[in-house]
Parts: structure tokens; C-alpha cells; sequence
């Protein structure tokens, strides 16, 4: 790059700092960090531990908001020092670091912007993630197992932790279905994104003549709700059964009636939970899973209805296609809502999903 080039490139990203200061209104950002370590300080603090869970997790979401802006800000004027070097020295080895600088400072804008701009309700909280295989028994089962070493890896990366709640493993491989809690600032707001069917070609390994078989899996992305959220559900509405736990899960498995699965008549939602050893907790985590996803039909519903009016002929639901992922005769994987897709299958496979994710995020916020 020019000089004159690395110039206004600089210029560009401080303009966008500066747009980012205004609307993020950091100083109250600030003030309240400051208010709530006032109320971590106080005696008593942990004997509500529901309570004190939500304020660190308060604090924990505007401290990483203001420090990444507070990064960025740094980071342009330590490139704005090094510009100053190169133009008064010229010097190559300078003048290469200084378009590195650059080069990461703006990637990590367009990170810093994609992060801000989760703020619809509930983009902040945990995220229950469902993998459903499609029709095709092993071949199906082996696919969602894929996924979900997917998901469990690209939560790793993110430093998210990950709870299963439910699993039914398949009849000779794979999964028939798995529920996951995925707990980290912002999962439901990355993980919306992953939310329909995802569709498998390649040869398959169960197949002893090698041909090629196609595999549909269906996910289903919550987000974690607090039990204070306006869901009215009527007991009488509910069919609650128990059974034996079937999945990994200790010596507890298999002996007692601790897994719990419960149905909503009027929907026919159904919710299941066998984490836990007491069947009270797995009861209390298969409500909030429940109310979850009455809450997520609802929003589901008025989406419809206001596409109505608009006249949109907009599927909404996790009923469509979302993205393939080809391992023969080529190697590709393709988002079809963004038309983002790489050749590199195996590093998505390994949980490198954020380009898909930025691209659908951005692709609806425009």
C-alpha cells in the first residue's frame, strides 16, 4: 500500500471508532462496571446466588464490550505512531509492520462491530442447541454426531462451555438426537445463525458398494431464558413423563427414573432432560428449556404475521435448507441464505464457523 493509502485507511478507522463511541455511550458503560463492583463488594452479596449470577454476568458482558473498545482504541494509536515513523524514515521493515497493523486493526473492527451489533433481546444469554438427524437411520446418526462435534469444537474456541443435557445415541452409530447448553456471553446471538437443516453429500462409510449418499440433519437454536420471563403455561397443559437416563452420565444412569421429558399438549413441544441425577433439577431445566422454545414460537408467529403484511414469501421456521457441505466428488461447504462457502471442509468441521456465522449475521442486520 501507498502511504497515502495506509493514510486514509487510518483516517477510515478512526471515524469508526469514533461512530462506535457515540452510540455504545461508553462513560455510562463505565459508571455502571463501576456500580456493579459496588454491589459485588457487599456483604451478602452471594446469598442469592441467582442474583449474584446475573450481575457478574452483567459486569462480565459491558467490561468486554468497553476493554474491546478500549483495544481497538490503542491499537490505532500505536498505528498512528508507526505511520508517523515510516513517513519520516521510510524504512521497508517499518513500513511492512505498519501494513500488518493495519491489516489486524481492521479485521478486528469488523469483529468489534459484529459483537455491538448483537443487541436484539436474548442475544446475550446461553443457547440450547438441538440436533435432530433427518430420515436415514446410521447415515443420518453419523451426521448429527459430526455436527456435534462441530458445535462442541466452535464452542471451545470461543471459551464457551458446554452442558449436555440430553442424548439418545444411535442404534450402531451417531446420535438420534443431543441437546446441548451452550453458556457464554452472546451464544444465542452467534448461534441463531445456525439454526435450520443442514445437509450432508459424501461417500458413505456404511455403504459397501461406495456410493454416495445425502444426509439431512435439522438444528434447532434457543436461547436460555430466566424463570422471569412472561410465558404463561398452564400445568394442566403439560404431560410429564420419567424414565431411565440412556446417555454418558456416571454410575447414575440406567438406575433411577431421573430423565424427564415433558410435553406441551397445545404445541406438541416436547422437552427432555436427563443431566442431572435429581429428577426435581432435570424437571426445573426441562421448564426453562420449555419456556424457550414457546417463547421462541411466539417470535416465530409474529415474524409470520408481519411478513404477511409486508407481503414477503418468506419460509419462517428451522424447516429449510440452510447449508450444504459437500465431501464428494468436491470439497465444499456452502451457506445458500449468504452464498458464503470455502473449500476447506475439514476446518469447519473442526468448528472454524465464524465466517459463516459473520456473513448471516450481517447479511440480516443490513
Amino acid at each position: 500500500m501507498e502511504l497515502v493509502e495506509i493514510k486514509q485507511e487510518l483516517e477510515k478507522m478512526a471515524n469508526r471508532l469514533a461512530d462506535f463511541r457515540g452510540s455504545l455511550d461508553l462513560e455510562s458503560k463505565r459508571a455502571r462496571i463501576a456500580e456493579l463492583e459496588e454491589v459485588m463488594a457487599e456483604p451478602g452479596f452471594w446469598d442469592d446466588q441467582q442474583n449474584a449470577q446475573k450481575v457478574i454476568a452483567e459486569v462480565n458482558g459491558e467490561k468486554e464490550l468497553v476493554q474491546a473498545f478500549d483495544k481497538n482504541q490503542e491499537a490505532l494509536e500505536n498505528a498512528d505512531v508507526s505511520y508517523e515513523l515510516v513517513k519520516e524514515e521510510e524504512d521497508e521493515e517499518l513500513r511492512e509492520d505498519l501494513e500488518s497493523e493495519v491489516e489486524a486493526l481492521s479485521e478486528s473492527l469488523n469483529q468489534f462491530e459484529l459483537f455491538i451489533l448483537l443487541s436484539e433481546p436474548y442475544d446475550k444469554n446461553n443457547a440450547i442447541l438441538e440436533l435432530h438427524p433427518g430420515a436415514g437411520g446410521t447415515e443420518s446418526q453419523d451426521w448429527a454426531s459430526m455436527l456435534l462435534r462441530m458445535y462442541t469444537r466452535w464452542a471451545d474456541s470461543k471459551g464457551f462451555k458446554v452442558d449436555t443435557l440430553d442424548y439418545l445415541p444411535g442404534d450402531e452409530a451417531g446420535v438420534k438426537s443431543v441437546t446441548l447448553l451452550i453458556k457464554g456471553h452472546n451464544a444465542y446471538g452467534y448461534l441463531k445463525a445456525e439454526k435450520g437443516v443442514h445437509r450432508l453429500v459424501r461417500i458413505s462409510p456404511f455403504d459397501s458398494s461406495g456410493r454416495r449418499h445425502t444426509s439431512f440433519v435439522s438444528c434447532d437454536v434457543t436461547p436460555e431464558v430466566d424463570d422471569d420471563i412472561d410465558i404463561e403455561i398452564n400445568t394442566e397443559d403439560l404431560k410429564i413423563d420419567t424414565y431411565r437416563s440412556s446417555g454418558a452420565g456416571g454410575q447414575h444412569v440406567n438406575t433411577t427414573d431421573s430423565a424427564v421429558r415433558i410435553t406441551h399438549q397445545p404445541t406438541n413441544t416436547v422437552v427432555t432432560c436427563q443431566s442431572e441425577r435429581s429428577q426435581i433439577k432435570n424437571r426445573e431445566q426441562a421448564m426453562k428449556m420449555l419456556k424457550a422454545k414457546l417463547y421462541q414460537l411466539e417470535i416465530e408467529k409474529q415474524q409470520q404475521e408481519m411478513a404477511e403484511i409486508r407481503g414477503e414469501q418468506k419460509e419462517i421456521g428451522w424447516g429449510s435448507q440452510i447449508r450444504s457441505y459437500v465431501f464428494h466428488p468436491y470439497s465444499m461447504v456452502k451457506d445458500h441464505r449468504t452464498d458464503h462457502e470455502t473449500g476447506n471442509t475439514q476446518a469447519v468441521m473442526d468448528g472454524e464457523l465464524d465466517n459463516f456465522i459473520d456473513a448471516y449475521l450481517r447479511s440480516v442486520m443490513n
